[in-house]
């Protein structure tokens, strides 16, 4: 299958770097938009951004709220969300900016304690494009 027979097209983020894996940070597929892992990135600079979870959440959110901005879409339209947290002692102080930027009914979650290399957070997420 070459890229010309995929029925999804990956979401253009002009005025950001390509990323530096093989993945496309977003991709809409049909009535659906799939946004990769966003970590604490600085956009421009690549380097990682804020010392504590609550700053990093809010940049890896800023981040995931970009793709999603590029796509035609709303943070209000993301229907599904997976946090990857470093430290699972982090969730409540996550949550709580967390909040700051979704409100019921909130999108479904699913939160992991995995291995992140040197950040804390990393959120993927799905939104609904009707």
């Amino acid at each position: 299958m070459s890229a010309t027979d995929r029925d999804w097209t990956p979401v253009r983020l002009p005025d950001l770097p390509p990323p530096a894996g093989a993945y496309s940070p977003g991709v809409r597929a049909g009535n659906l938009l799939f946004v990769s892992g966003q970590t604490p990135r600085d956009p421009a600079t690549g380097e990682i951004v804020g010392e504590t979870i609550e700053e990093q959440t809010r940049l890896t959110l800023d981040n995931v709220a970009r793709i999603v901005h590029a796509a035609g879409a709303t943070m209000q339209q993301i229907v599904s969300v997976t946090v990857y947290l470093a430290d699972e002692n982090d969730w409540g102080r996550f949550n709580e900016v967390y909040k700051t930027v979704f409100s019921p009914p909130y999108p479904t979650r699913a939160a992991v304690g995995v291995a992140l290399r040197g950040i804390l957070v990393e959120i993927s997420a799905i939104a609904y494009l009707p």
